[in-house]
């Protein structure tokens, strides 16, 4: 053992005292350093994952109430919560809420909860009624303009996020494909749109030089999206530029060539129909 050896001094004259240096590697001290900033990075990624779910799920609770015609005070009192309490889980601000409370919220309004919770970041979520309903609405238009349909068409992940594509469109004849993604409720727009071009880019890759392949993001027009694509308005049309009534016309009419970019559109609330989107 390595020894320190002090002079200081005294009445009594000068006094050496000795005593082991300290021990302390630089490495232990790196790896504490490094394992204090991946803890710390965890539970900042952690917050942000915990507040997107809340958001997540409390857009799902409120629609599904809005759509009921039921009032905030009526489905608290049915999951046994107070009415602030639950209008604080409609906006998003109890992540520390329980499961528990959130099941009986959703059973309170006959709502898959499950379908509105993401498991991994970037996977595809789980597919409600609402979702499949618009994913066969898609089809059954396609079918008019001389579509095939390949509903959640495989693409390429890193084998812990699968992906999928809500609806593939191909025209053999035209060799032309539209990446068709369905969103329900629109938490993050960015996320909606960097998900759509990474899977056009991801098709385009597949199908080959000679194939024209573009993206259409299909919206459940409700209020709150709505709202927030007046919100993106900008955003959207720079990254949608084409006519949305020219991507219906393609959908519908074997005759009429697929857009030349992507598009935007809207589909109704009840999911029967598909409707042209203005953002001018």
């Amino acid at each position: 053992m390595e020894l320190r050896v002090e002079t200081r001094a005294s009445s009594h004259g000068a006094v050496a005292s000795a005593h082991p240096a300290s021990t302390a590697h630089p490495a232990s001290t790196a790896r504490r350093a490094s394992t204090a900033r991946r803890a710390t990075a965890a539970r900042r990624q952690g917050r942000e994952r915990a507040t997107q779910v809340a958001r997540r799920i409390g857009t799902a609770l409120r629609e599904s109430r809005l759509a009921q015609g039921r009032t905030q005070a009526d489905v608290a009192e049915e999951a046994g919560i107070t009415q602030p309490y639950y209008s604080r889980v409609e906006r998003g601000h109890e992540i520390g809420v329980t499961l528990e409370v959130l099941a009986s919220c959703a059973a309170a309004l006959d709502v898959r909860l499950a379908a509105f919770i993401e498991a991994l970041p970037g996977a595809s979520l789980p597919r409600d009624v609402e979702h499949l309903r618009r994913q066969a609405l898609v089809i059954s238009l396609a079918t008019k303009g001389a579509w095939a349909a390949e509903p959640e068409a495989a693409v390429p992940g890193d084998g812990l996020r699968p992906r999928s594509i809500d609806v593939l469109l191909a025209r053999a004849a035209r060799r032309e494909a539209a990446v068709v993604e369905v969103w329900d409720l629109l938490t993050d727009g960015g996320e909606a749109i960097r998900g759509l071009e990474a899977k056009v880019m991801a098709t385009r890759e597949r199908l080959g030089p000679g194939w024209r392949v573009e993206g259409l993001l299909l919206l459940r027009r409700t209020a709150r999206n709505r709202q927030l694509v007046r919100e993106l308005a900008p955003l959207i049309a720079a990254r949608y530029p084409a006519s949305s009534a020219g991507w219906l016309a393609a959908l519908t009419n074997p005759d009429r060539p697929m857009p030349d970019a992507g598009g935007f559109a809207w589909s109704s609330v009840a999911g029967d129909r598909v409707i042209a989107a203005r953002l001018g």
